[in-house]
């Protein structure tokens, strides 16, 4: 059974995971699919994502597997809430997976946010292969 207040994507891409762990984890990339920020893909570094009208987003990384996963924590002082990503090598490319969890449905700003996200995380990796082709 799913937890009603998660987001899980998972979507395949005909690139090796290391060009797709790129993407996630480096600024220059990351900002061409999604949003800017200084990303880094060690345990305990704490950054920023500029998210627009949502403003500057506090992050912290919780944990890495080179080329498998990096967890975490977004905006933990507003949404308090922690991303996921999984790779998985499949074939001649990557089984990417998304898991953004711990949205607060109860709360105005938790339910706006998960409502947003959850629309709005697909257009987002569908992005990713525009940051992929300068990998």
């Amino acid at each position: 059974m799913m937890d009603e207040n998660v987001i899980h994507l998972t979507r395949y891409f005909p690139h090796s995971p290391a060009r797709i762990w790129v993407a996630l984890t480096e600024p220059v990339h990351i900002a061409k699919w999604w949003v800017a920020g200084d990303i880094r893909p060690v345990a305990g570094h704490r950054f920023t994502l500029d998210m627009g009208a949502w403003g500057q987003q506090a992050c912290e990384v919780l944990a890495v597997e080179p080329e498998k996963m990096i967890a975490y924590a977004f905006a933990p002082e507003t949404l308090n809430t922690t991303i996921t990503w999984r790779l998985e090598a499949e074939g001649n490319g990557t089984r990417l997976s998304l898991e953004h969890r711990g949205f607060d449905l109860n709360s105005p700003l938790g339910k706006k946010a998960f409502d947003g996200m959850k629309n709005g995380w697909p257009a987002v990796l569908a992005r990713i292969d525009l940051a992929i082709g300068t990998v």
